[in-house]
């Protein structure tokens, strides 16, 4: 038999979910992010997984709190946001992906620990369209718009479920 590679890959599958899978140690030995050091090219490249991790927002609120475009955001519980005066938070796994696992603690709920490390940030309630909230995920590339994204969803939480809404900008 003839051993074959599979050169490029396209995968949907979370890296995060990858790295812990049985399979997961041959998919990394094998990967090539166009360096030529490995022998499949992943097209979603690995390192989007530091990306998603939701500790990057409390690592964002740290280095630059109060900027308009942050919540506060926390690693070691959820601070000021819990208890009598507090805004609310929400709890959200550092790997979660699709809204599984978010917990929504309105203002004023105390702390609730959690087994999981996960991130604690200000409650930011989505506005409700006729029983939709909308969420918008802009991308911008060197200062300049470069997409938008528009998801819909029934619930406070955008999860698994969301509409992906089209739209044109003109």
């Amino acid at each position: 038999d003839r051993l074959r590679f599979i050169r490029s890959c396209f995968k949907l599958y979370p890296w995060e979910w990858l790295t812990t899978d049985r399979f997961g140690p041959q998919v990394l030995d094998t990967l090539d992010n166009g360096g030529g050091s490995g022998t499949t090219c992943w097209i979603e490249p690995a390192w989007k997984m530091l990306l998603s991790n939701k500790a990057l927002l409390a690592v964002l609120w740290e280095l630059y709190p109060g900027h308009p475009n942050l919540l506060p955001a926390y690693l070691d519980g959820p601070r000021e946001l819990a208890g009598p005066g507090g805004a609310g938070y929400v709890s959200k796994p550092l790997l979660g992906r699709e809204g599984a696992g978010v917990d929504l603690h309105g203002p004023g709920s105390p702390a609730v620990p959690r087994d999981e490390p996960c991130c604690y940030q200000e409650l930011a309630p989505l506005p409700d369209f006729d029983g939709n909230r909308v969420v918008l995920g802009a991308w911008v590339v060197e200062d300049e718009a470069a997409g938008l994204g528009i998801r819909e969803s029934a619930g406070p939480v955008t999860d698994e479920y969301a509409r992906f809404l089209p739209h044109v900008i003109l």
